[in-house]
């Protein structure tokens, strides 16, 4: 992924680029992070907000890679927020936007469960969540099951209607279990309409699926 990708920002892309993602989880690389940076900066040229803490933000949303099924998994975004704390002043980012970026980082993930208070975190946050649902959100739920060691579905019950739903078992129990709740927690009103769409065509992935087997 070249810096040139991350237009107007390209320069602070090419620096932040090498701290961007770790490992080969293919669902947080460097191709997810840049569809993060499009869906945020949709979402910024209607809601506004500081540009480059934004994209710092972004950039640097996943720098640490924590596997979905570690411990360490709820506390992979505050791992985030300490590691770009320390890159951005070590680049000379005056104190008040490193803890705008670490603030941004460190809310945006599910599994943390805090609440951004910044624009540029709620922005980061929807962007992100766009990347969980709508078909590439499908493809990233299989590819992770597929990662994890999962089966696609329970072959006796795909439904859940009489078992407990549970995505570490089983691909499509994650569409219930998480991804389907996401449209309702969007924290920017671009965001919310982008998830509108993105949710009915997640919704249109699970039926599709549903009617093959």
């Amino acid at each position: 992924m070249h810096a040139d990708s991350f237009a107007p920002f390209e320069a602070l892309a090419e620096t932040l680029i090498p701290h961007a993602a770790q490992g080969d989880d293919g669902s947080h690389d460097l191709a997810h992070i840049h569809r993060v940076f499009r869906n945020a900066t949709r979402i910024h040229a209607q809601e506004g907000g500081n540009g480059p803490v934004l994209v710092a933000s972004v950039l640097l949303h996943d720098c640490v890679s924590v596997e979905k099924n570690s411990p360490l998994r709820s506390q992979a975004s505050r791992l985030a927020a300490e590691k770009a704390r320390g890159i951005l002043s070590d680049l000379g980012w005056s104190a008040a936007d490193v803890d705008a970026v670490a603030h941004a980082i460190l809310t945006h993930s599910f599994s943390a469960n805090l609440v951004p208070e910044t624009l540029e975190a709620k922005i980061l946050q929807d962007a992100d969540r766009l990347d969980a649902i709508g078909m590439v959100g499908a493809a990233r739920c299989f590819y992770i099951a597929g990662r994890m060691g999962s089966a696609l579905y329970d072959p006796v019950d795909p439904l859940a209607k009489n078992r407990p739903l549970d995505d570490r078992r089983f691909a499509i129990d994650h569409f219930e279990n998480k991804l389907f709740k996401l449209a309702d927690g969007f924290q920017t009103k671009a965001g919310r309409q982008l998830a509108i769409e993105r949710h009915q065509r997640l919704k249109q992935v699970l039926d599709m699926f549903l009617d093959e087997i």
